[in-house]
């Protein structure tokens, strides 16, 4: 199969040329790496990468297509794909298209055959960087000029939320979960419902009364793009609720609820994305953990938070929790998907923290 000839131009100046995949397109977007050796259709699906450019460090991506049962979200939002080679013959008996013909399908563009471990370099060397995936033949002054003329993204968890509530049920369910919808994964409301609760998702803007007359055991603040500080109805919605129901945060949800006790979120230039290092600061074990985060808690010292995990070795406060108030919040990706699946037990706390509620 004949691809065209691409490049991807960075803000700084840097060029990387290779071969255009998936929809034959321009796009401008911020640039982050991922680090993951498997899970590319849980990444492309992942509604916290939307409008950015995700570089893939494993170099063979697409050699087991792409399974109808292991989509993140309805409609991938995510800016880019740039890999060091695209693979358009899985093989895989649960296949049902590739991984190109997705990416065309929803209006995604991608890179092959271009250096992916110098870019990777580069990215983690100056932090997130904008760039452009453009035609090999545009002038590099030309395809700057597209980069800065072009605007960054905003509002972009009210593009991912869902715009109406939806439910999915269990049956002989316990509890009575609502989940704001930041751009949730699938994956997470999967696993509430193998835990016995029905899951009605919301759109993050829903008011907290809303939130309440449905009478959930417990809320569920899911992950998402940008950063919590962007989204003020979230924290709004924190306030109202923490202390009423048990409140478990993750990703965007998580750094809602550290802002919403005084703790400063600060930006980490490349940041985290993909398997990492956590240590459950209770026992000492340190598990694996799936990250996408930009900001990180460098302190909750001086909050009525007690943190839970740190990241190793850099020390980040990646969770913490407030018993009294029955909220617990991590940054990485619970669900684990793509894998591994160390931290999946987390969720039985805040089962625990609905049971203990339910008979106090």
């Amino acid at each position: 199969m004949k691809r065209p000839e691409k490049k991807l131009v960075l803000e700084t100046g840097q060029e990387f040329y290779g071969w255009g995949f998936g929809a034959d397109c321009r796009k401008v977007c911020e640039i982050v790496f991922n680090t993951s050796v498997v899970g590319y259709q849980e990444i492309l699906s992942d509604p916290s990468y939307a409008e950015q450019i995700v570089v893939m460090t494993y170099p063979l991506i697409g050699n087991y297509g792409i399974t109808d049962e292991d989509f993140e979200s309805r409609n991938p939002a995510i800016g880019g794909l740039i890999v060091r080679e695209c693979c358009d013959t899985p093989s895989n008996f649960r296949s049902t298209k590739t991984l190109e013909e997705e990416m065309e399908e929803h209006g995604i563009p991608g890179l092959s055959g271009s250096d992916t471990r110098l870019l990777t370099k580069i990215i983690r060397d100056t932090g997130r960087p904008r760039g452009a995936i453009v035609e090999a033949g545009m002038p590099k002054e030309e395809a700057l000029a597209l980069i800065a003329g072009t605007r960054r993204p905003e509002d972009l968890v009210a593009r991912v939320s869902c715009r109406k509530r939806w439910v999915t049920r269990t049956s002989n369910h316990r509890f009575h979960v609502v989940a704001v919808d930041c751009g949730i994964k699938f994956s997470i409301i999967r696993l509430l419902n193998e835990r016995g609760c029905n899951v009605t998702i919301v759109p993050f803007n829903t008011p907290a009364r809303d939130i309440l007359a449905f009478k959930p055991d417990g809320v569920l603040l899911s992950n998402g793009p940008s950063a919590a500080i962007e989204v003020p109805q979230i924290l709004s919605l924190l306030d109202q609720l923490k202390g009423k129901l048990p409140i478990l945060g993750i990703g965007l949800g998580q750094e809602a609820i550290g802002l919403s006790y005084g703790a400063t979120l600060t930006p980490i230039g490349c940041g985290f994305h993909g398997d990492h290092p956590v240590r459950d600061l209770a026992t000492g074990r340190i598990n694996i953990a799936v990250l996408n985060q930009s900001y990180a808690f460098k302190s909750i010292e001086g909050t009525a938070l007690t943190p839970t995990h740190a990241l190793v070795p850099e020390g980040y406060i990646v969770g913490f929790e407030n018993t009294a108030d029955r909220v617990f919040g991590v940054q990485f990706h619970l669900e684990s998907a793509p894998g591994p699946q160390d931290n999946r037990n987390l969720f039985d706390r805040f089962i625990k923290m609905m049971e203990e509620t339910i008979h106090a």
